[in-house]
C-alpha cells in the first residue's frame, strides 16, 4: 500500500474512532496526548499525514484497536477483539496526588458523567467535613481540599452534564451521626447538608441528583464516564472497565436506579433541607 493511501485509510479510521467514542475534538484531542490543532490537521488536513510514532501507540492504547487496523494494514481491530471483556486496575492516586477519577473526567469532558459516590459527593464536601475525613493528616486534608475543589470546577464547566445517583439512606445516617460520622458534631452536619442543597440548587439541571431506597436496590461506588470507560472504586484502587458491552450493562443499571429514585432531581434540594439532624 503506498503512504498516501495509507494515510486516507488513517483519517478514515481516526475519525471513526472520534465518532464511535462520543467525545469533542478537544477530549479526544487530549485523551491521545495531542493538542486540538494537531487532531485537526490528521482529521481534514490538506493532506492526509499519519502521526508520529508515539501518537499512534497512544491511539491503539487508549482505543484498544491494532496498529496495523489504524494502517490500514489489516481489516481485523484485533486489539478490540483480544481485550474485549478486560478489567484493569489503576491505581487511585497518581504522583501528583491527584486522584484517576479526577484524569478521567477531564478527559471525558463534553460527555455524560454518571456518579455514585462512596460516601458523600466528593464536589461538595465543607471543610469540617474535609477535617473529619483526614483523620488529623494536614497533607491529606490538603488533598482533600484540592480534590473538592477540582471536582467543583469541572461541574460547573457549561459543558458539564452529570447525574448523580446514591441511597437517600446514606443521607440520615450522615445526618444521625452514625457509623463512619460518629464523632462529627450536630453543627457540622447541618452544615454540610446546608452546602449539598445549596450546590445541588446552583448546578441543577447540568448537575442532577436522584436518591432510591437502599433497601431495595444497590450500587457500589462507581462512575461512568460516557461510553469510554467505568471506574468501580475498590479502596486503593479502581477497576478499570473499558469494554462497551460491559459499560452500557452497568449504564442500564444506573439508569435502573433512576426509574426507580424515591426522591427525583428537582426534589433534591429540598428533600436534603428537609433532613433532620440528630
Amino acid at each position: 500500500m503506498r503512504k498516501r493511501d495509507s494515510s486516507a485509510l488513517f483519517r478514515t479510521r481516526l475519525a471513526q474512532l472520534l465518532a464511535q467514542s462520543g467525545m469533542t475534538q478537544s477530549a479526544f484531542a487530549a485523551a491521545i496526548g495531542i493538542d486540538r490543532s494537531a487532531l485537526s490537521q490528521l482529521l481534514g488536513g490538506p493532506d492526509p499525514r499519519l502521526p508520529r510514532a508515539e501518537t499512534l501507540l497512544s491511539i491503539a492504547t487508549q482505543f484498544h484497536v491494532a496498529t496495523d487496523w489504524l494502517l490500514g494494514l489489516s481489516e481485523d481491530s484485533g486489539a478490540v477483539t483480544q481485550s474485549f471483556d478486560a478489567v484493569e486496575t489503576e491505581a487511585a492516586l497518581d504522583e501528583e496526588s491527584r486522584t484517576a477519577m479526577e484524569r478521567w473526567h477531564a478527559e471525558a469532558t463534553g460527555q455524560k458523567i454518571r456518579y455514585v459516590p462512596a460516601l458523600l459527593p466528593d464536589l461538595m464536601r465543607t471543610p469540617e467535613v474535609i477535617a473529619f475525613q483526614a483523620q488529623s493528616s494536614e497533607q491529606e486534608k490538603r488533598r482533600l481540599e484540592a480534590q473538592t475543589q477540582r471536582r467543583l470546577r469541572l461541574s460547573r464547566a457549561p459543558e458539564a452534564d452529570i447525574e448523580l445517583c446514591m441511597p437517600l439512606q446514606t443521607f440520615e445516617v450522615f445526618a444521625a451521626g452514625c457509623g463512619f460520622w460518629k464523632g462529627l458534631p450536630a453543627s457540622a452536619r447541618q452544615r454540610q447538608l446546608d452546602q449539598i442543597a445549596q450546590t445541588v440548587d446552583e448546578l441543577y439541571p447540568a448537575f442532577r441528583m436522584y436518591l432510591f431506597d437502599g433497601r431495595k436496590r444497590f450500587a457500589p461506588p462507581m462512575t461512568l464516564f460516557g461510553y469510554l470507560r467505568a471506574a468501580v472504586y475498590a479502596g486503593d484502587v479502581y477497576l478499570l472497565i473499558r469494554s462497551k458491552r460491559l459499560i452500557r450493562e452497568l449504564a442500564q443499571g444506573f439508569d435502573g436506579h433512576i426509574r426507580a429514585a424515591e426522591v427525583h432531581a428537582h426534589e433534591a434540594a429540598a428533600w436534603v433541607r428537609g433532613v433532620r439532624v440528630g
